[in-house]
């Protein structure tokens, strides 16, 4: 999916517009955060939703003035491609289901059973040992299709990278990454992909960011968490789940989100990162697109609320100011003074 808030207004050159790919995770608030900036100022963005994977080869090949992944770079890696990574938002990846009568938040699944579910070992739905977690939930005698993505996926890792933690059974077979070798189910290409399948075939189970699961009437499940609770996905579980997280102690602003401790906590929860270039090769340019994030981060939180997703706290976002003065420079000179 392409979003395209294009040079519309009066006066406003094509040039002007910024760039960027990536993760389909943070699509739906982004695509908001670009309608209304393009309103106020006239700058455009155009940012292709490729999934994370994609937004990091274009970063790196700089074919866009920003990537986007929800897989976070290490810090080695980052030095390595001249990049700089900071997060934009956090929020939930979350199973969801195709059953039919059953409504959303009646299912209880724990960690090792959706793991076992995506590895292939358990087949119905009526399996005995969902019907322990379930009872007194009609389970149907139907086959699990399990719904996965088809293409390098920041949300896939955010999943495998919880199921790796979660499960010795995954880690010893499939273990983390943004594309993996999936043991049973069919791929879809972004949320939306695997959003559409978890619509049309009945039995299926699949993830998706939460944005993605209320936009398409999806049904969530409980998913038991570090703590053995069952939690449900909501913008308060996310934010429970981030909130001991310690990002200045975090070398390159690399955190990962999942299986965090808190009888709150959502067990698959992450955060969405920006890449740019370290050294930037249009000052001006530079300055546009960290503009543009600067506004994200004052004026966008009540477009990420909306959408369930938890806005980055002030000193997070101070942080990430020091980081742009001190490492984002063209010809030697810092861009955001």
């Amino acid at each position: 999916m392409c979003l395209t808030v294009a040079a519309a207004a009066a006066g406003v050159a094509a040039a002007a517009d910024l760039t960027g790919a990536g993760a389909t995770f943070p699509y739906p608030l982004y695509a908001q955060w670009a309608d209304s900036y393009k309103k106020l100022t006239g700058v455009g963005l155009n940012y292709q939703s490729i999934g994370s994977g994609g937004g990091i080869a274009q970063i790196k090949a700089q074919t866009v003035d920003f990537g986007a992944s929800d897989a976070p770079l290490t810090k080695a890696d980052l030095d390595a491609a001249g990049l700089v990574q900071f997060p934009m938002i956090v929020g939930g990846v979350v199973p969801v289901v195709n059953l039919e009568g059953i409504a959303p938040g009646a299912l209880k699944l724990s960690a090792a059973l959706l793991a076992d579910i995506y590895l292939g070992g358990v087949k119905k739905w009526n399996d005995p040992a969902i019907a322990a977690l379930n009872p007194g939930l009609a389970l149907p005698a139907r086959d699990i299709t399990v719904v996965h993505r088809a293409d390098g996926s920041g949300t896939t890792w955010i999943f495998t990278n919880y199921l790796d933690k979660v499960s010795p059974a995954w880690h010893g077979k499939v273990g983390c990454g943004k594309e993996v070798a999936w043991p049973a189910g069919v791929g879809g290409k972004g949320n939306e992909g695997v959003a559409a399948y978890v619509q049309r075939i009945k039995g299926s189970v699949g993830y998706v960011e939460y944005a993605y699961a209320l936009q398409n009437k999806l049904t969530h499940i409980l998913l038991e968490n570090h703590a053995g609770k069952f939690v449900a996905p909501t913008q308060a579980s996310f934010q429970a789940a981030a909130a001991g997280a310690d990002w200045s102690a975090a070398p390159g602003l690399y955190l990962v989100l999942t299986d965090q401790p808190g009888d709150a906590s959502w067990p698959i929860t992450g955060a969405s990162f920006v890449l740019i270039h370290r050294e930037q090769r249009d000052a001006s340019r530079a300055k546009s697109l960290l503009d543009f994030f600067a506004w994200c981060f004052a004026e966008g939180d009540a477009a990420a609320s909306n959408l369930d997703y938890v806005p980055m706290p002030d000193d997070v976002v101070a942080l990430v100011e020091t980081v742009w003065r001190s490492e984002v420079k063209s010809a030697g000179s810092a861009v955001w003074k």
